[in-house]
């Protein structure tokens, strides 16, 4: 028997199913329960090899967890990976049922792996993280207005504004706490990648939600995971600039504040930072490298069950 590959173009309001195998198959669905429910049903005779959806900011999570729960393999792809495919085949035109089938077509050619789907803690974790960066968006916003603005009316509303986003924020943060103190697992990782001189809250938390590979991969693996390995762009005897780009963003981010932090105060990564700074690599250069070192130190430490010692250098920077 052929294999089938499925790809589900997802809005807000509506699914839309392409199949690949004996032959192809295509069809709408609303976005909803009961449309999702017949979504599931109408595939699992086919049993489809693996099943690919677009990540839509969140339209998405709901038929996910409903595919996965069925066991069929899903997996949810880069928009920017699958565009690129999608103009590699000669496909230009953009429309839902084109998507649908570019989809399966990327399920049956690419195959990407699939990953298992967050528990609905972890997925409380994300949620309560991202509405975090949200509010910390909104105070910057309005700090900067309120350096601009000269109307006292205005300037006081803004100020007023400013006190409930801080307050706000003060309970998002007891929040995060509250849910990694809930889970034994959470609290001793918490735990031993707090005990890192740099490592804060934000960056724990994030680690924790948005990365839940550290400890179960190589150092280049979890390096490209997260964004932080340079990558060749070479061409006959042309060598280009290695760069860094993709990954996980939240995580980079979270990295990037942190290692300002651990380059001034951590024993193993100062040192690290001093060095290429006087060897008169640029700076930017300098902060991704001392990213990913910090990272990988991370990595090892969740990966042994060990925590933080200077003194246990040689296994702590294993394949930095």
């Amino acid at each position: 028997m052929a294999d089938y590959y499925a790809g589900i173009d997802v809005s807000k309001a509506q699914l839309d199913v392409a199949l690949r195998g004996e032959g192809e198959e295509s069809w709408s669905t609303a976005n909803d329960q009961d449309g999702i429910a017949a979504l599931v049903e109408r595939l699992l005779p086919h049993g489809p090899a693996l099943v690919v959806l677009e990540a839509t900011g969140g339209f998405e999570s709901a038929v996910t967890a409903a595919l996965a729960g069925a066991g069929l393999p899903v997996v949810v792809a880069n928009p920017r990976q699958v565009r690129d495919f999608a103009k590699a085949t000669g496909q230009l035109a953009k429309t839902d049922r084109i998507d649908a089938a570019i989809l399966a077509l990327f399920a049956e050619r690419v195959r990407p792996e699939p990953r298992s789907l967050p528990d609905e803690a972890a997925q409380a974790l994300q949620a309560v993280l991202a509405r975090r960066r949200q509010i910390l968006g909104m105070l910057t916003a309005e700090k900067n207005r309120l350096g601009f603005c000269s109307t006292p009316l205005v300037r006081k509303g803004i100020q007023q504004h400013i006190r409930w986003l801080e307050k706000l924020l003060g309970s998002i943060d007891t929040e995060l706490d509250h849910l990694i103190q809930k889970s034994p697992v959470w609290r001793a990782k918490d735990d031993l990648l707090r005990s890192v001189p740099g490592v804060g809250p934000n960056l724990s938390r994030t680690l924790l939600a948005q990365l839940p590979e550290l400890g179960g991969l190589n150092p280049k693996q979890i390096a490209a995971l997260v964004g932080v390995a340079p990558l060749n762009r070479d061409s006959g005897t042309s060598r280009g600039k290695r760069m860094v780009w993709g990954g996980r963003a939240p995580v980079r981010t979270a990295l990037y504040l942190s290692v300002w932090s651990a380059s001034r105060h951590n024993p193993l990564i100062r040192p690290f930072y001093d060095r290429l700074r006087a060897a008169g690599k640029p700076p930017k250069v300098v902060q991704v490298a001392c990213m990913r070192k910090l990272l990988i130190i991370l990595n090892a430490m969740i990966r042994d069950n060990a925590p933080w010692n200077p003194e246990l250098r040689p296994p702590l920077q294993h394949g930095c």
